[in-house]
């Protein structure tokens, strides 16, 4: 996918945690320090050398189960061109839980060059309820903009969910890919900073015929065994200080990471 690092063979997104929105249950009042945050995360993924970031609302737990609220959107857009300012890196956008037309739109104000979407096909339980593939609205919206350029990343058995009904993951990606026309396709663990089961990805990886790329749980000992299974590598947790997930980027962690993938 020429959107990230076309000449290399395998390329790992760093993941941007922005802290809760000002209007989150968990909003801690200092909207500047926030974003001075979410800044220094960027310096140091893009320093550390990843190929490209990605941005989500992870603080703003409960998270919406579709649409979230417009000053959400407006408030990720700013981070989102700031970010833009300062990484050179092609950047995504994640609305949590599943709000794809808004990650479109962010996308396009910021000139992002790709969106993740939790749930593209099919449905899932969650903890915010059932959740529905938002397919047919999101790619005729962005056919509507003229937006291909923005690539859609689309998870299949997305972490934190459960099927309404056992289903083989082979099934669930081909549909993804060839009816919810998915740029590539994300594999995750059970939840946040958890390991994907190497079987799933080989099942994946056989049948999805676009990048593949691992969602979860993804560190240092662990990478070497997914090199031949996957394209990409989206990481967050184990590149922060301690392998805790609210703890900044530390950038040592994440040259040594780079390193296992020279």
């Amino acid at each position: 996918m020429t959107f990230i690092a076309p000449n290399k063979k395998h390329v790992v997104i760093g993941m941007l945690h922005l802290p809760p929105l000002p209007g989150s249950p968990l909003y801690a009042g200092d909207w500047q320090k926030s974003l001075k945050l979410v800044l220094e995360d960027a310096k140091a993924l893009t320093d550390g050398g990843v190929d490209a970031l990605m941005m989500e609302n992870f603080g703003d737990v409960p998270f919406y189960p579709d649409r979230v609220s417009s000053d959400v959107v407006a408030l990720m857009t700013t981070v989102a061109v700031e970010v833009r300012r300062a990484s050179p890196l092609p950047l995504g956008i994640n609305v949590l839980r599943n709000d794809g037309l808004s990650a479109l739109s962010i996308a396009l104000a910021s000139e992002a060059s790709f969106i993740r979407v939790n749930v593209l096909s099919g449905a899932r339980v969650t903890d915010q309820g059932v959740i529905q593939g938002i397919a047919h609205e999101l790619l005729r919206a962005r056919a509507d903009v003229g937006a291909k350029h923005i690539k859609i990343l689309a998870d299949v058995d997305v972490k934190h969910s459960a099927p309404l009904a056992p289903r083989p993951i082979e099934d669930e990606v081909e549909d993804t890919v060839r009816r919810g026309l998915a740029d590539a396709v994300i594999v995750s663990g059970a939840g946040t900073g958890k390991s994907v089961d190497s079987s799933k990805l080989a099942k994946v990886s056989k049948v999805a015929g676009v990048p593949v790329i691992l969602g979860s749980g993804v560190n240092e000992a662990n990478v070497a065994q997914f090199k031949e299974l996957a394209w990409g590598f989206i990481v967050g947790t184990s590149l922060k200080f301690d392998g805790d997930v609210k703890r900044p980027v530390d950038l040592q962690r994440v040259r040594q990471f780079m390193k296992i993938l020279a």
